[in-house]
């Protein structure tokens, strides 16, 4: 048995690997006479280039009978072959070890490689060191890992076949009478015929080829390039748009897509609406080292019109929006996000977003920041632009606008005063500021000047915590605003100064817990139950203000005001914890083949000479549960208390009054009278897994005996399954003042909805429907219904979407989407609008 199991037949063989003087090529076994010149003219040899001997060592395994001579050696049976990250397969192998030239028969299986090759061939030729050959009757692919399978939602997988395909180079082939897909084989759902197709490291290309769907030829293209593997991009033309809208009247668009670099790219379209006009849209990206990036989008529309009511409304406009970021160095960085739009009735009738369609706000801010030890300075620009009422073929819109610029800041965090206990702060700004309203604005820049210091000093012991603090303010304006309740404000050219003293002490109470682990707990949670309370209570006084209403506002720091209160609250937790005695686990989703389930549509291909950019988003199927306590349940209860009911004479009965104090405790507007006690707020939020979790915030108003402000938010999902809801009431002083003392009241309520079967790579059927509701008109403003069906790597999407927003926008729109995975998507309906 010894003798046996050390035959030489039965054992894996090393080999140095010398090179050659010259190295040959040989004519295949099979191949002989006239056929192999035949074939030989029509499919030409692999040139062999003698390589350098690198002293890699080739690795021979087989099953069967190995006989050697000289250097060649013949092997029978499951023969494996060896040789660096290669990896040989066949029932038969003549291999050379000078040469490296091997001829195969037989179940040829080759894999390896930079690019994750794979080829399955009935028989061929090559020679390990210059990773050339020559193979027959080839199903093969690049770029496919192992374990992976090609599917709906994959990265950039080529996969071939060819009656010949000749490997000239290490990522270089030449595949004959062949095809090539990005789909699952044998069956996929498209490919490319053509007589020759010539792929490299980067990308195939092909002329006079035949596009087929399905098994359907649908398009010849004269020339076609396809990328091949995942970090490849290419220019040219992408699939056309198509469309119908009630409003926009037939939609046909086609965009170009050009690769600048390898860090940033453009996409310039254009689209034609029946109705309408034509639209305009550019991309620019931008992405660099670390956190570099820099993106910019433009839109336009030249807009015909419509008629109504027998006057021309034109909603043309442009909108312009730019973010980017660039490091100097670790501790300095510039960053902006700017938007420009110029007709804010443009937005609301062409965004496919509904969010951005009834969004009124745009800021734009650009700044350079630079941090050390705790010290930062930035110098920003920002601008704001807010429609406070939207226009009518009679009245004009009304629109706010306020600038910074320049603006200088110097902030630190706290800094440790000596050896003492004490703590040192500062926030110090100068500002260029700018106002605009109907019937007012600001002339030129007013200039601010805003300085404040603090000191505190923290003290705890035994669950105890206390936090006393001093601070003094100093404010210059070079204007003012005459003291008086008129609306709009009147500028006056005399400068003020506003300087203020401020204490605080705020303190927390040692946390209160219990800790429930009895049987019935377990059963009921499946681990412990541990309950914690958290009080907390800040006293705060601000005096020396009194010429508030002489300030002139642009932002948070001019509606400083005195005030002497109490804010008081707890917050409760509970946590599920697991029990000692039961190990921890962290089950994770996997598929099929075992590894890391994920979810995402693919990214947005293209097909003629287009890139597949493979920048698709991903993301797990089920995150893992927490091993150890995981938060249930938190809820967190608030309230202030008014010492000083009139804030020293800064309050006006009967207006909007906006503090500081009160803005950064709710965001509700509350204050239209003196008043001793704030609205009581609640934030709830419970999450009892990954698939689900409940938000609840409202604001209650005991002195109105009203909720102020109500917001639920639910969220579901399990498997295939998935749903959303959304509740927003809101009952409070509006944004305008009407004649004499009287408030508006903002009074509306609003419910969403979205529910839904299947993901936007899940093989088969899935539909998706969402709405947008006025309870109060009882009104849909939006719905879109959407279904759609997934084959292995393509997929169907059909959507039916309506907006109800008055008079500008009353629009049902028919949008559909043809997706073929790395090759692009034919249709109007975009991924970012999608539901799934």
């Amino acid at each position: 048995m010894l003798l046996l199991a050390n035959h030489p037949q039965s054992i894996a063989q090393e080999l140095s690997n010398q090179a050659p003087a010259i190295a040959t090529s040989q004519t295949l076994p099979d191949e002989p006479g006239a056929t192999a010149i035949k074939e030989t003219q029509r499919y030409p040899e692999a040139l062999i280039v003698p390589p350098a001997d690198d002293g890699s060592t080739v690795v021979i395994e087989s099953s069967g009978p190995q006989t050697k001579t000289g250097s060649h050696y013949t092997l029978d049976r499951d023969v494996v072959i060896t040789y660096k990250d290669r990896r040989v397969e066949a029932d038969h192998i003549d291999y050379d070890s000078e040469t490296g030239e091997l001829n195969a028969n037989g179940h040829l299986k080759i894999t390896g490689g930079q690019n994750d090759e794979m080829i399955s061939a009935s028989h061929g030729s090559m020679n390990l060191k210059t990773q050339t050959g020559r193979f027959f009757d080839v199903k093969g692919s690049v770029g496919l890992r192992p374990g992976h399978r090609p599917i709906y939602d994959n990265g950039q997988p080529f996969l071939f076949e060819g009656k010949v395909v000749v490997k000239t180079g290490p990522q270089e082939y030449d595949v004959y009478d062949g095809s090539v897909t990005s789909c699952e084989l044998p069956h996929p759902d498209w490919q490319l015929f053509a007589s020759k197709f010539s792929v490299g490291s980067d990308k195939a290309t092909a002329h006079n080829s035949i596009f087929r769907v399905l098994n359907i030829p649908l398009i010849y293209l004269p020339y076609v390039t396809h990328p091949v593997g995942g970090d490849q991009r290419q220019s040219g033309f992408m699939i056309p748009v198509v469309g119908q809208s009630s409003t926009k009247g037939l939609v046909l668009g086609e965009q170009i897509y050009v690769v600048l670099s390898r860090s940033s790219d453009m996409t310039v379209g254009v689209e034609y609406f029946s109705k309408r006009g034509w639209s305009q849209s550019g991309t620019y990206r931008y992405r660099g080292l670390g956190h570099n990036f820099a993106l910019a989008h433009y839109s336009g529309l030249l807009d015909r019109g419509f008629t109504s009511g027998g006057q021309l409304i034109n909603q043309g406009g442009e909108d312009v929006v730019f973010s980017g970021r660039y490091d100097l160095n670790s501790k300095t960085r510039l960053v902006a996000d700017l938007e420009y739009l110029s007709s804010y009735p443009y937005r609301e009738a062409f965004t496919e977003n509904f969010n951005q369609a009834v969004s009124s706000d745009i800021l734009s801010i650009a700044y350079a920041t630079h941090q050390s030890n705790g010290y930062v300075w930035d110098v920003r620009s920002d601008r704001y632009q807010g429609l406070k009422r939207a226009g009518t073929p009679t009245v004009s819109e009304q629109q706010i606008r306020i600038f910074h610029s320049p603006a200088i800041d110097l902030f630190t965090t706290e800094h440790r005063l000596g050896q003492t206990g004490l703590l040192w702060s500062v926030d110090s700004s100068v500002t260029g500021l700018k106002r605009v309203q109907p019937n007012f604005s600001t002339t030129g820049l007013t200039n601010r000047f805003d300085l404040r210091p603090q000191l505190l000093y923290p003290l705890g012991g035994r669950g105890w915590f206390l936090r006393p603090a001093v601070a003094v303010r100093e404010t210059i304006y070079s204007r003012s605003r005459i003291a008086s309740n008129a609306s709009p404000p009147v500028e006056s050219s005399e400068a003020v100064n506003r300087a203020d003293v401020e204490f605080e002490v705020e303190g927390r109470a040692p946390v209160l817990e219990r800790t429930f682990s009895s049987p019935f707990v377990h059963k009921l949670f499946g681990a412990d139950l541990k309950h914690t309370i958290e009080p907390a209570a800040t006293y705060r006084y601000v005096t020396g203000i009194d010429n508030f209403k002489q300030i002139l506002r642009f932002d948070d720091t001019d509606v400083v005001s005195n005030t002497n209160e109490v804010q008081y609250g707890l917050t409760q937790r509970l946590f599920l914890r697991q029990p000692e005695d039961k190990p921890c686990e962290t089950p994770v989703d996997t598929n099929a083949n075992g590894s890391a389930a994920w979810t995402g549509a693919a990214a947005p291909g293209m097909m003629g000479g287009v890139s597949d950019n493979a920048a698709s988003d991903a993301g797990y199927t089920a995150e893992p549960e927490v091993c150890g306590s995981r938060e249930l349940i938190s809820w967190r209860l608030s309230q202030k208390y008014f010492i000083d009911q009139r804030f020293g004479n800064a309050i006006v009965t009967g207006r909007r009054n906006i503090f500081d104090t009160t803005l950064a405790f709710s965001g509700i507007a509350f204050l239209t009278e003196p008043r001793a006690i704030s609205p009581l707020i609640s934030r709830l939020r419970w999450k009892t897994s990954q698939h689900f979790e409940v938000g609840w915030d409202f604001d209650v108003d005991t002195g109105a005996k009203k909720f102020t402000s109500n917001n639920v938010l639910v969220n579901f999902r399990e498997g295939n399954i998935f749903s959303g809801l959304s509740y927003a009431r809101l009952n409070a002083p509006g944004r305008f003042n009407t004649a004499g003392f009287s408030s508006a009241v903002s009074d509306f309520t609003q419910l969403r909805v979205l529910l839904g079967y299947g993901g936007p790579a899940r093989r088969g059927l899935g539909v998706a429907a969402n709405a947008g509701l006025d309870l109060n008109s009882g009104q849909i403003q939006y719905g879109a219904l959407q279904t759609q069906y997934n084959w292995n790597c393509c997929g169907l999407s059909v959507e039916y979407r309506k907006y109800e927003l008055g008079s500008a926008r009353n629009e049902n729109a028919y949008r559909f989407n043809f997706t073929l995975a790395n090759i692009g998507s034919a249709g109007n309906l975009r991924r970012a609008e999608r539901l799934f």
